[in-house]
């Protein structure tokens, strides 16, 4: 969760933004109190990953002892083995959980202005209450964005169906409240957008 650090001495691992570890770099230019390290969703280009690509593969010469763990869904493995010197690649396949992806402009047609934001959203989950059980998540652009549709959403009469707002700034036991699950209930998520690269 944002802005909370609750490592210790007898910590074993540290979860951290990449930059945080940029952070750290500048410190300690060899990284010596890691023995791995972890760049998850590397798929997600950001000049912050790219360096920290480019920082690795130089500092593994120094560091024969650092492991470099590299995962994604996305990315070329061929590539980035031969970027880390013919690096071994390993598959792993996980729990997969149905997914159905759909979007929807706010006006059908570019000319048209009518319709607002909130009105398609609440068009959206109908439809999809409508048509089968199961969570909904919607993406806002900010914090006052997601409470104001959360807001808008806890009115409507949505049976069986939690509303969740998810954003940086709630508390780290609210923000775990969409991790637990009510049985018989869907949930209905507005978390911001990942920030555009």
């Amino acid at each position: 969760m944002r802005f909370s650090d609750h490592v210790s001495d007898n910590t074993m691992v540290k979860l951290m933004t990449d930059g945080i570890l940029l952070a750290e770099i500048q410190q300690d230019r060899l990284l010596m109190q890691y023995d791995t390290i972890i760049i998850d969703e590397a798929h997600e280009r950001s000049l912050n990953i790219d360096f920290l690509l480019g920082y690795l593969r130089e500092l593994l010469p120094r560091r024969p002892d650092l492991k470099i763990i590299i995962t994604s869904a996305t990315i070329d493995p061929e590539r980035f083995s031969r970027h880390f010197n013919n690096a071994p690649i390993i598959e792993v396949s996980g729990r997969t959980y149905p997914v159905e992806v759909r979007y929807r402009p706010i006006v059908e047609d570019a000319d048209d202005t009518e319709r607002d934001q909130l009105q398609a959203i609440f068009d959206a989950v109908d439809e999809l209450g409508r048509e089968s059980a199961g969570d909904i998540l919607i993406f806002m652009s900010g914090e006052r964005e997601i409470r104001d549709t959360a807001d808008a959403l806890s009115k409507r009469d949505l049976r069986h169906t939690e509303i969740l707002p998810l954003y940086a700034r709630l508390s780290n036991s609210e923000q775990n409240r969409v991790f637990s699950r009510t049985a018989g209930v869907a949930s209905c998520w507005p978390p911001t957008l990942p920030k555009p690269h």
